[in-house]
């Protein structure tokens, strides 16, 4: 059997290189921040001066469903 000459992986017909670490950890943290951020704007869009509490804990569950739809929207291997 063939091997992939980056990975070194089986060449197969569906072969696709995993992403090194240093870019999966950069998508990560791109999603993960913009959910938070988002999260925490939604609170100034409902609210004009929401409590710090409201908008930490809107962050966290926008940072939250954000990783969510990335697993399940992510590319299955």
């Amino acid at each position: 059997m063939a091997t992939c000459p980056q990975c070194l992986g089986p060449l197969t017909e569906n072969h696709r290189c995993p992403h090194r670490l240093l870019r999966r950890l950069t998508n990560a943290l791109w999603i993960v921040g913009a959910g938070g951020i988002g999260g925490a704007l939604m609170t100034w869009v409902i609210w004009e001066r929401p409590a710090p509490a409201l908008v930490l804990a809107s962050a966290a569950l926008g940072v939250v469903l954000a990783s969510a739809m990335r697993d399940a929207v992510g590319r299955k291997s």
